[in-house]
């Protein structure tokens, strides 16, 4: 090895990787969203190197540039060693002078490092920015076991000694991540359905702020409530909808606590203005409009073709609908598989980062509840088709609306009155309002990850065109 590419790299200088080299290992990675776009390069913008090692820590901010001038950032947060220690190939970015350069998330005694970092608070200074780590000093002076979280999904997460979560974001905007600002405001009042914030990792500077990692409590748990509900649909089919009920209680509990409140300008319920409501319209219009111009001719989109203008009429009465509750931050993503059936039997909700397809502008948002309530209630719909398609198991007859009926009465039983609109009739309308935005949404998802499915989102979209209104 050398002395002088040691010396690049503990001082942050790590141009010396080159741009295809780690273009082609990020876009090997399942959290990757550029997967379908013209690729024209990647590079380090700036990287936080830790002092100490080897193995050596980096926090890299890596641009990937695409064609018409436009690019993502991401996180890339790596580690180097001497070639003469053997490292696992898939995570190696490059190997040169001696060195491996490698994610760090595969390294077990840099995540230690990292909690380290975050237990002792001692900003990294980078000279134009920093790197901030944030966390409890009740946090543990050692980890013993580090281990995967399941598989890769669009972030990457750790677990630690059982007690911890560690979840490092990859592809990255400017602003505070909503996860981290939303566990924030819930761990800070005792929250319970929610697994504790216990630090965090942010890169504040130029020419980005943004959060990088979070760290939560760890709490045990059978599974999230989609994969739970596949494997017991052919075997015990009654278990979600004897469930459905407390999940809306907790939803419940959940937007009760995120509207409670006043002093805080970021989380104040409000009551939303005849404008923003009209701008909300116009979004979702342009959205779907955006998503009918470009629909292939494939047979299982035959029964929404050409029924775009349709689906903008029925969403416009979003703007004509009158009082429509107080708007709140809310979790922005809700579906079966952000909600854990934990040890304890009982529902402990995560993932608060919001629609990845969305900007952290909209999902920072202020929005009514019902819209989390929708995204559950299309969640039911796609469980029951997911089950047929992924198992071969066809629901009983009125699962889905047993499991529909009971998480519906679970919520209005415990929700804050004064955060939704006054009436059986106005809530039943505004909800089908938002569950057909939700099924445009996923229409547009599923032609570009998962055309198997589209008939999903075509189903919903369908029924609730010939619902009454």
């Amino acid at each position: 090895m050398t002395a002088d590419l040691q010396g690049r790299i503990e001082s942050g200088d790590l141009q010396f990787l080159d741009g295809l080299v780690l273009l082609g290992m990020i876009a090997a990675q399942r959290w990757f969203g550029g997967k379908s776009r013209d690729v024209l390069d990647a590079r380090v913008l700036d990287a936080g190197v830790v002092p100490g090692g080897p193995p050596i820590l980096a926090f890299a901010i890596v641009e990937v540039r695409y064609g018409l001038q436009s690019h993502d950032f991401y996180h890339l947060p790596l580690g180097f060693r001497p070639s003469e220690d053997t490292w696992e190939q898939q995570a190696v970015v490059a190997e040169t002078e001696g060195w491996v350069a490698y994610d760090a998330v595969a390294d077990p005694e840099l995540a230690c490092r990292m909690i380290e970092l975050i237990r002792a608070g001692e900003p990294l200074d980078l000279g134009e920015a920093t790197i901030v780590f944030s966390g409890s000093e009740a946090l543990p002076d050692e980890i013993e076991t580090v281990r995967p979280m399941g598989a890769e999904q669009s972030n990457s997460s750790l677990v630690l000694d059982e007690r911890f979560a560690l979840k490092l974001y990859r592809r990255i905007e400017p602003g505070m991540n909503p996860e981290l600002e939303l566990l924030r405001f819930l761990t800070y009042r005792d929250f319970p359905h929610v697994a504790a914030l216990e630090g965090y990792i942010s890169y504040e500077g130029r020419p980005l702020e943004v959060t990088l990692a979070i760290l939560q409590r760890f709490v045990p748990s059978r599974g999230d409530a989609w994969a739970i509900a596949l494997d017991t649909l052919g075997s015990e089919p009654g278990w979600l909808p004897a469930r459905a009920r407390r999940l809306g209680e907790v939803t419940a509990a959940l937007h009760n606590a995120l509207g409670s409140d006043p002093t805080d300008p970021h989380f104040a319920p409000e009551e939303p203005s005849t404008e923003s409501l009209a701008l909300l319209s116009a979004s979702i219009d342009e959205e779907i409009e955006h998503v009918f111009a470009a629909l292939p001719d494939i047979p299982a989109l035959a029964p929404v073709a050409g029924r775009g203008e349709e689906v903008r009429d029925r969403l416009r009465t979003l703007a004509h609908i009158g009082q429509v509750g107080r708007v709140i931050r809310h979790h922005g993503d809700y579906h079966l598989g952000q909600a854990l059936w934990t040890d304890e039997e009982d529902w402990l909700i995560l993932d608060f980062e919001g629609e990845p397809a969305r900007t952290l502008a909209e999902r920072r948002r202020k929005r009514s509840p019902l819209r989390d309530v929708a995204g559950m209630l299309r969640s039911f719909a796609y469980a029951a088709s997911a089950s047929l398609i992924q198992r071969g198991v066809e629901p009983p007859g009125g699962w889905e609306e047993e499991c529909r009926s009971q998480f519906l009465g679970g919520y209005l039983a415990d929700v804050d009155p004064a955060l939704l609109p006054p009436g059986e009739q106005a809530i039943g309308r505004l909800l089908m309002i938002f569950e057909l935005e939700k099924a445009v949404y996923e229409l547009r998802y599923e032609l570009g990850n998962r055309p198997d499915w589209v008939s999903i989102p075509v189903a919903g979209i369908v029924r609730m065109l010939e619902a009454d209104q």
